[in-house]
């Protein structure tokens, strides 16, 4: 039987220890994450709707032209590619 003076029993109470200090700071670490992801999320649901409001002032004739523009740009680039080979 293990007394309070055994020197296995006051290993075991010190590792015990150190595993709730460890303990303790992985949870104190787990609410600074928390919070910092909560910040974070909220940044970006900001920006999101930024991004929302931009394109949503955009009328679909503009749209259209801005997606001509960018496939014209595609095959201009398509056609030196071609042209460099």
């Amino acid at each position: 039987m293990l007394t309070d003076d055994s020197p296995y029993k006051k290993e075991f109470n010190r590792l015990i220890n150190e595993i709730r200090k460890e303990v303790t700071s992985l949870r104190e670490e787990i609410d600074e994450l928390e919070k910092e992801n909560s910040k974070l999320k909220s940044k970006l649901r900001k920006i999101e709707q930024g991004q929302a409001d931009i394109f949503s002032e955009v009328s679909e004739s503009e749209r259209l032209a801005i997606r001509h523009q960018v496939l014209g740009l595609i095959s201009k680039i398509d056609n030196h590619l071609e042209d460099s080979q």
